[in-house]
C-alpha cells in the first residue's frame, strides 16, 4: 500500500499567488476536495502550531455526506514550503477516528503533508503537493483525489 502520494504543476502565477490558496479561506473553499464535492468551511489559522478545519461535502448522489478535517501547521517557511498533518475531525475541529464517520477502518489517521513551492520565473511557479502515510485501501483514491483536488486549483488560475 502506497505510503506517499504526490502531485505537482506549474502555474502561470507569481509565487505569492500560488502560495495565497493556502492562506485564504474563499480559496481554499474553491478547491478543497476531490472532482464534484464542495467545501463550506474553511476556518484557516496559519501559523506554526495554528489549526485550520476545513470540510469537504460529498454531491448528493454520494450521498451528500459532510467531513471535516483539521490542517495542524507544522513548519511554514514563507515561498518555499509548507507542513501539516491533516486529521478527520468533527465540525468543532476535534481529531475524530476516520471509521466513526463512515470510512474504511484502514483509513490513516494522520496525513503529513508537504507542499513545496519552487519559482521558475517570475510568473511561473511550480507547486508540489506530497502526502505521507499508511494509506491502506484507500491508497488509489488518495492519489485520485489529490490529482482531482491539483485539478481544480489549476481552474483558479485559468
Amino acid at each position: 500500500m502506497a505510503k506517499q502520494i504526490e502531485v505537482s504543476r506549474i502555474f502561470n502565477a507569481p509565487v505569492e499567488m500560488v502560495w495565497k490558496v493556502w492562506t485564504d479561506p474563499e480559496l481554499v473553499k474553491r478547491w478543497w476536495g476531490p472532482k464534484h464535492f464542495t467545501a463550506p468551511v474553511a476556518k484557516i489559522d496559519f501559523r506554526v502550531g495554528g489549526k485550520s478545519l476545513v470540510s469537504m461535502r460529498a454531491p448528493q448522489e454520494f450521498g451528500g455526506q459532510e467531513h471535516f478535517s483539521i490542517w495542524e501547521y507544522v513548519e511554514i517557511i514563507q515561498h518555499i514550503s509548507i507542513e501539516f498533518i491533516q486529521r478527520i475531525s468533527n465540525e468543532n475541529g476535534e481529531a475524530i477516528p476516520p471509521a466513526s464517520v463512515g470510512l474504511p477502518e484502514d483509513f490513516p489517521l494522520a496525513v503529513n503533508t508537504i507542499v513545496s513551492f519552487k519559482i521558475i520565473d517570475s510568473n511561473k511557479t511550480e507547486m508540489r503537493i506530497t502526502e505521507q502515510a499508511e494509506f491502506g485501501s484507500i491508497s488509489n483514491f488518495a492519489q485520485l483525489g489529490l490529482e482531482q483536488t491539483m485539478e481544480k486549483i489549476v481552474a483558479i488560475f485559468n
